[in-house]
């Protein structure tokens, strides 16, 4: 019989319809949120029996609350029946999964905690090609943070593959920002008496366990089956008073009988079984009304789900209860209550709650005595020290050290907030205050890694105050540094890597003050840049990265220069550290192609969270570059990863690289809401494009303005000011002030001069030839800039010459450099760059056509771009979604929308098909 569900029509109608875009080959994610006992359950199981109906794969997991220390313990129990088809997977992702399922270990890459998401989100869509797949979750809030983390990467990241994922929370505890949300009130007064009907209450009766329900189906039906002891009317929320109702149920039983119960509540170790009808649910046994509105059902999986939600490990429990004095025999009372099932697989409770109730209503002596003999009966080190935290009070090495080794295997698997939580737990508990130390900064590390800022500061504040000596209060300043620069302060991050470097070993401090020199950069303190260097140097390890920043604050350009340029060349040093350095003196080729680098090995070894920092670098030469459409398609990139990863901080700053695409296109309100909310460390970068925009829009005197404000402040040396030269002078020019651009000028002329890119070189005399109006200094502009990289600033040399030029009733000579100049700014889409040129060169005489039709890619959003670029390089679509981390399957999706954009129907067609 099917499941019967009282007043959920509008969840059963979301929940359909998930199901019939799966089976339609769409993708979706919904989280059921609501308070104990509200029927989340009810409509999981719903769902299930709709979908295996309609021959959807069903894969299913409950959180259980004592693994939610387990590393990866619900991943575990949601793909352990289709891990056959792990060797489907890229090698990498499939080694990945396999290390968390028991398989061979990682495969040696760099690690990167978001990989195990990747990789169950090609598995969900590989197994969706076969039939359409519905991954249903279960009390959601007790998932281990590792699994919590790869499951709801996959959820967003999931596109045209034919999967549905439903999970099923508490109000509380399961984050889980971008996935669509559906509540479940509770049942009104009709809803709630057909409910009660099948008990056959008295009216008075009836009455009162509809007022002191509340609306919980849960609570309708323990009150009702509880009466007339039941519904008291104690002033305490719903889910309270069940779950003081299921105590009374078992205080009544035998003793031993709750000793048994409180053994199969602390143990927690579920078991999964594959059951007919393509469905894989947690063991159990059918046969039970639903506490949530359902009545005479079953799973489809021929297992209660809400027996199957609870299934315990037998063995361990017995195991225990044989040391404990108990057996299998004591569980008889409960199972006759109703309160539990017993089959071979397991112990299933009837509801989350009557777990809590059996290990929440037995003295702690009693818990711990559990705890113990359960870590005992343990058959794996980590659950074994899990109990074994459970029951230690006073410092103790030994059990210390076991979750220590816990933590480390956790780390190895990514699980870093599992890694974290048991480093904490190991710190507590042990003796000598050093180690405590060390091992409290190592939980903070991991803590950010893991994400968790706010715990990560905390822990890092506890190491602090423990101890100012050893190594851990340098790896706790390093924790403390990265919380402020993930909360946007670089500043305050660089002066804290400062301070603690001067009690750090010399290798350590080393490394933090060369992370502080960068951070200091770029936030725009060149006092902190100068000390870094200075105390590099008396160290004994000076770096030509920090001292090359300090000659270019104390304007010594040359110097600058040649030490940056040195550092980023040197053996070892980090590709990130080499592009940010090659960006800061102008090298575009040697940025471009370390950007293009860094991206490529983040796709390769799947560094999810590594990759969006790598994009933005890239973006940012993409844009100079004048590849705009790239530019976006990075960004836009980037900005997901970053949302689906929970890595906040990464959104103003790509805002800026779009900001700089709105200032040349003219796009005020655009260009004004990209840079509305920049940090402290990229308001600099943000002045520049809003004084780009005056500037494009014929408002040089706020452009000036600007420019000469941003570069009095305490970022004027930064590499984007140098940059942004050319602008700062034209808007002099222009305002009648060319006084303003000439100590901003002699800077540029050294600072090119020392780098020798062509394209500063030209800028250069563009600003010389402005100031003197001297022809030999546009012409040299001119031929500087044939080859380079920058089309933007070229085009504007031929249209400042082709003006020049005009002026001078050279015409014919004119309309050359300004119809090239008119060619780019409309490929470029800078309109008001473009009105501009047009109208010098009608003025010219020459013939202003009309602007040209949009270039095809811009047909293109920004993921369509990427996957036909490398679709057109050849490219298969499995490449490609293990380059873009999507699945093959969104991948062939993009490419079908894109073919007609592109007026083409094959991908043979776009192989041949030229895309600039």
């Amino acid at each position: 019989m099917g499941h019967v569900l009282h007043g959920r029509h509008a969840e059963q109608a979301a929940l359909g319809a998930l199901v019939t875009d799966a089976l339609e080959g769409r993708s979706g994610a919904l989280v059921l949120r609501g308070e104990a006992g509200i029927g989340k359950s009810a409509l999981l199981d719903w769902t299930a029996e709709r979908a295996a109906a309609a021959g959807l794969l069903v894969v299913r997991v409950t959180g259980i609350e004592a693994e939610a220390d387990l590393a990866f313990a619900g991943l575990v129990g949601l793909l352990w029946p289709v891990q056959s088809r792990l060797d489907d997977l890229p090698e990498a992702q499939a080694r990945a999964l396999h290390s968390v399922l028991g398989g061979p270990a990682a495969d040696g890459a760099p690690g990167d905690r978001f990989r195990i998401g990747l990789a169950v989100l090609t598995l969900l869509a590989e197994l969706a090609v076969d039939r359409a797949v519905l991954c249903l979750v279960d009390d959601a809030q007790w998932l281990d943070r590792a699994s919590t983390d790869a499951l709801t990467f996959a959820a967003r990241r999931l596109g045209a593959d034919g999967v549905a994922m439903v999970f099923a929370a508490r109000q509380e505890g399961f984050d889980a920002p971008g996935l669509a949300e559906l509540r479940p009130g509770r049942l009104g007064a009709d809803d709630a008496g057909r409910l009660l009907g099948a008990y056959g209450l008295a009216p008075a009766l009836r009455e009162r366990v509809l007022a002191e329900s509340g609306g919980n189906p849960l609570a309708l039906r323990e009150f009702a089956a509880a009466a007339p002891e039941g519904g008291r009317g104690e002033p305490l929320p719903v889910a309270d008073r069940v779950l003081a109702a299921f105590r009374a149920q078992i205080a009544v039983l035998p003793e031993r009988t709750q000793l048994m119960l409180l053994l199969a509540a602390a143990a927690g170790s579920a078991h999964v079984e594959a059951g007919p009808s393509g469905s894989y649910s947690h063991a159990g046994s059918s046969g039970h009304a639903d506490s949530s509105g359902a009545s005479g059902h079953s799973s489809p999986s021929g297992a209660s789900a809400r027996d199957a939600r609870d299934g315990r490990d037998l063995r361990a429990v017995l195991a225990a209860g044989k040391e404990l004095g108990v057996g299998l025999d004591d569980l008889q009372p409960a199972e006759r209550a109703a309160l539990i099932r017993v089959t071979g697989a397991g112990i299933a409770f009837r509801h989350p709650l009557i777990a809590t109730a059996a290990y929440r209503g037995m003295p702690m002596a009693r818990r711990m005595a559990a705890h113990r003999a359960l870590a005992g009966a343990a058959d794996d080190l980590d659950t074994r020290a899990l109990h074994l935290s459970l029951v230690t009070i006073a410092p103790d090495e030994e059990t210390a050290a076991e979750l220590v080794a816990a933590a480390e295997r956790a780390r190895l698997r990514t699980a870093c907030a599992a890694a974290a939580h048991l480093y904490r737990q190991a710190a507590h508990l042990t003796p000598a205050p050093d180690e405590r130390a060390v091992r409290l900064a190592e939980a903070a590390t991991l803590a950010l890694s893991a994400g968790d800022v706010d715990v990560a500061a905390d822990l890092a504040g506890q190491t602090r105050a423990l101890t100012s000596e050893g190594p851990a209060p340098a790896t706790a300043a390093r924790v403390r540094a990265a919380v402020e620069l993930e909360r946007g302060d670089a500043g305050d991050a660089a002066a804290i890597l400062v301070e603690a470097a001067g009690s750090a070993p010399v290798d350590v401090a080393a490394g933090m003050l060369r992370t502080a020199a960068d951070y200091a950069w770029f936030a725009g303190m060149p006092d902190i840049v100068a000390v870094a260097a200075d105390r590099l140097r008396d160290l004994g390890r000076p770096d030509p990265a920090a001292r090359g920043m300090a000659a270019l604050i104390s304007g010594d350009h040359s110097e600058g220069v040649r030490l940056l340029r040195s550092a980023a060349r040197e053996d070892g040093v980090p590709r990130m550290r080499a592009v940010h350095l090659g960006w800061i003196v102008g090298d575009d080729d040697a940025t471009l192609a370390g950007a293009a680098e860094e991206v490529a090995m983040c796709r390769r070894y799947g560094l999810v969270g590594a990759l969006p920092d790598a994009l933005q670098a890239l973006a940012q030469i993409q844009v100079v570059a004048g590849l705009h459409r790239d530019a976006e398609a990075s960004v836009a990139e980037a900005a997901a990863i970053a949302r689906d990863t929970g890595l906040r901080r990464r959104a103003g700053q790509l805002d800026t690289v779009l900001a700089r695409i709105a200032a040349i296109e003219g796009d005020e309100e655009r260009c004004l809401e990209l840079t509305r909310h920049s940090t402290a460390t990229g308001r600099v970068a943000a002045d520049t494009m809003l004084s780009l925009l005056d500037l494009g829009l014929g408002r040089p005197q706020e452009a000036l303005d600007r420019l000469l404000a941003a570069r009095r402040g305490p970022g004027g040396h930064a590499g984007v000011l140098m940059g942004a030269t050319g602008d700062l002078v034209e808007a002099a020019v222009r305002a009648g002030a060319p006084e303003a651009a000439r100590e901003p000028l002699r800077g540029l002329r050294e600072w090119s001069a020392a780098g020798g890119q062509p394209w500063a070189l030209s800028m250069a005399e563009r600003c010389l030839a402005l100031l003197t109006e001297d022809e030999a200094h546009f012409a040299r502009a001119v031929q500087l800039h044939e080859g380079t990289s920058r089309p933007f600033e070229r085009a504007r040399t031929e249209l400042l010459y082709g003006e020049w030029l005009r002026r001078e009733r050279r015409r014919a000579d004119a309309r050359g450099l300004l119809g090239s100049a008119l060619e780019t700014f409309e490929r470029l889409r800078a309109r008001p760059w473009a009105e501009r040129a047009r109208a010098e060169l009608r003025i010219a005489g020459g013939s202003a056509a009309t602007p040209a039709a949009a270039d095809l890619l811009d047909r293109l959003t920004p993921q369509e771009l990427q996957v036909v670029r490398l679709a057109a390089d050849g490219a298969s679509s499995r490449e490609i979604a293990a380059k873009l981390f999507l699945s093959p399957r969104t991948v062939e999706y993009h490419l079908y929308k894109a073919y007609p954009k592109l007026g083409i129907s094959s991908r043979r067609e776009l192989i041949r098909l030229t895309l600039a």
